[in-house]
């Protein structure tokens, strides 16, 4: 059966001739959907911008992973690159560490660092941010620096990847020794 008028006698047009008269439920019902789509095109359009990038002030290129602190914890620390050895971690002299609570042949996490001595009396400093897909290392163990989310593993001396998917090294943030801290560089 089909939903069609055949009665020559009914109105489909949606004017009103007469003030006062009623309108159609046909006319209403396609004003209302006029209403919406109009509604549904205004909030899918794109508002007139004063810069030049079509995807907004916080569009980043190179985006953070998922779970790290923002676009600037895209594998770096300060300005350095992913797997560089030029990062920057922390203001030169800021303090990062006590010597003492480093173990030598070991290390520790320290904010967004991980800290390390791979031999007595020299320190070494990355970023905690794993380069394979940034997830956060949590731990230094038997002279690696341990990432949880897929296993890889990294060198305490150097970085360097020593197991797992990683594909580059940590960045490394120049650190020095200023009396019983670890401070940077």
């Amino acid at each position: 059966m089909t939903d069609v008028q055949t009665r020559a006698d009914v109105d489909t047009r949606c004017e009103q001739t007469e003030t006062g008269s009623r309108s159609t439920r046909r006319c209403v019902l396609l004003g209302a959907g006029g209403l919406g789509a109009a509604a549904v095109l205004t909030a899918c359009g794109t508002a007139a911008s004063t810069t030049s990038n079509p995807n907004g002030s916080d569009y980043a290129a190179d985006p953070a992973p998922a779970g790290s602190k923002g676009a600037a914890a895209g594998g770096t620390t300060g300005g350095g690159t992913t797997g560089g050895k030029t990062g920057g971690g922390a203001a030169a002299g800021a303090s990062l560490a006590l010597v003492a609570d480093v173990p030598a042949g070991g290390g520790i996490i320290a904010g967004d660092l991980v800290i390390t001595q791979p031999k007595q009396g020299t320190f070494k400093a990355f970023t905690k941010v794993c380069t394979h897909q940034g997830c956060e290392v949590n731990e230094v163990k038997d002279g690696t620096i341990n990432c949880p989310c897929h296993g890889a593993k990294f060198s305490i001396e150097d970085g360097s990847v020593k197991g797992g998917p990683a594909p580059k090294p940590l960045a490394e943030t120049k650190v020095k020794v200023d009396g019983d801290k670890i401070v940077a560089a």
